[in-house]
């Protein structure tokens, strides 16, 4: 007896189906180029037109992702880029990859996940398959983005197929990247974890199949929630070491060599990314419903965020022993970008540590190989621009603040040329010589 197969189920397995991408920002464009690469005909649908012209020649406006695999994709049609949202109508599988930022006052912001179910209701047709991967609150994938779905008649379920599965992209690991990091699905019915997973199977390397959107949603806040929990709490630690006079880098090294039982983390100047600062909050805005206090979550994101005021009254210190004062000082940041070898500034402490030192009196300037200029926007209220590295202009700051540490930066050079480096990073632990001018902060 022959077992019936769902036709768009079919489709996918001989890749036939026709993927749509909305979003092409650091997940959606990878993604696109992943199931590009893998044999899919994919539209990608973004409102900026500088990203459609720049998939349309072929060219890449992300660092980390080279152009000649993009432009090789576009130019045998395999991925193309378009405004027009009624193209979505033309789609198989729809993948949604749309930021979910915070409001002024810390809660979700689902605008941009509102807009897009707005911009697809018109368009949507049966036996299609909807994903959406934005990081949000369990219960957004059907609470928020269904009922956008299902304004012209058809149900989630019965007409159409309706998913999340949590992207997990990590700019700049060599290690993993969109096809090889293990893929979450959750559906909203059985029939639509079988047509998701079906999509992604044929596309990455792994599946992980769980039994409802909400666990596929919770799943990736747990993940990052993780990393920010232990983030703060080597970073209280970082604070009591320097009290104490002990070096939390080197009892980070030794606590290591345990084989068992212990995760290393280490201290930095504050979260940054479009991740780990921002979705522990969705938890604990959605914990608020059912009448339950998040206090370890809200106690953790409360030390990160004070660590860029901590690196800033290092800084004056470090100064002070200088006999310098952080008022009309010349101050150079080494990094604007939230982790190294990347140019995405999203959260950056960078960006809030140039500004604590502004409001101080500081005359600051940065320098970043990956971010050529920084615009004013999301509470960032200056224009400026990467100055030049050597060990001439070295020479001119009366500090430097070592805030990412970029692979292609000579931090030795630094040690040697700067009177007065205040290290957040640990960059110097392997330049040589020169360390005892290194102030830890």
């Amino acid at each position: 007896m022959r077992v019936m197969v769902n036709p768009l189920v079919d489709m996918i397995r001989k890749r036939e189906a026709r993927v749509g991408v909305v979003g092409l920002g650091y997940v959606g464009l990878p993604l696109g180029m992943a199931f590009a690469e893998a044999g899919f005909r994919v539209m990608g649908l973004d409102i900026d037109e500088r990203k459609i012209d720049k998939i349309g020649k072929g060219e890449s406006y992300i660092k980390h992702i080279p152009s000649e695999p993009l432009k090789k994709l576009s130019s045998e049609g395999r991925l193309q880029a378009t405004t027009n949202f009624a193209r979505t109508a033309e789609m198989d599988c729809i993948i949604i990859c749309v930021p979910t930022p915070l409001t002024a006052s810390r809660e979700p912001d689902m605008t941009y996940i509102v807009r897009t179910g707005e911009a697809l209701a018109p368009y949507v047709r049966r036996n299609q398959l909807f994903v959406l991967e934005s990081t949000t609150y369990p219960g957004t994938t059907e609470e928020v983005l269904k009922p956008l779905l299902e304004r012209g008649g058809l149900k989630a379920g019965l007409d159409f197929h309706l998913a999340f599965s949590p992207e997990r992209e990590d700019p700049g690991n060599k290690s993993f990247n969109t096809r090889t990091i293990p893929k979450i699905v959750g559906g909203y019915t059985p029939a639509c974890l079988e047509v998701a997973q079906a999509l992604y199977a044929n596309a990455l390397e792994k599946t992980v199949p769980v039994s409802s959107t909400r666990v596929a949603e919770l799943s990736k806040l747990l993940e990052n929630i993780f990393r920010c929990v232990n983030i703060a709490m080597v970073n209280e630690m970082k604070m009591l070491c320097d009290r104490m006079g002990i070096d939390v880098w080197e009892v980070i090294q030794a606590a290591s060599t345990k084989p068992f039982g212990f995760m290393p983390f280490y201290p930095g100047p504050g979260l940054g990314g479009h991740c780990i600062p921002i979705d522990p909050f969705y938890l604990t805005w959605k914990a608020r419903e059912f009448e339950f206090h998040t206090r370890f979550i809200e106690l953790a994101g409360e030390v990160n965020t004070q660590m860029p005021y901590y690196v800033v009254q290092r800084t004056m210190e470090a100064l002070n022993q200088h006999k310098k004062t952080l008022n009309g000082a010349r101050v150079l940041c080494l990094g604007a970008a939230y982790k190294k070898d990347i140019d995405d500034v999203r959260e950056s402490p960078s960006l809030r540590i140039i500004s604590l030192l502004k409001d101080k009196g500081a005359q600051v300037y940065y320098h970043d190989p990956y971010v050529t200029k920084l615009e004013k926007g999301h509470g960032f209220h200056h224009e400026m621009t990467s100055v030049p590295l050597s060990a001439e202009t070295l020479g001119e700051y009366d500090a430097v603040l070592i805030l990412t540490d970029h692979s292609n930066i000579d931090y030795a050079l630094v040690v040697q040329k700067s009177q007065c480096v205040i290290d957040t990073r640990n960059a110097t632990r392997q330049v040589g010589p020169g360390r005892e001018k290194v102030t830890k902060a």
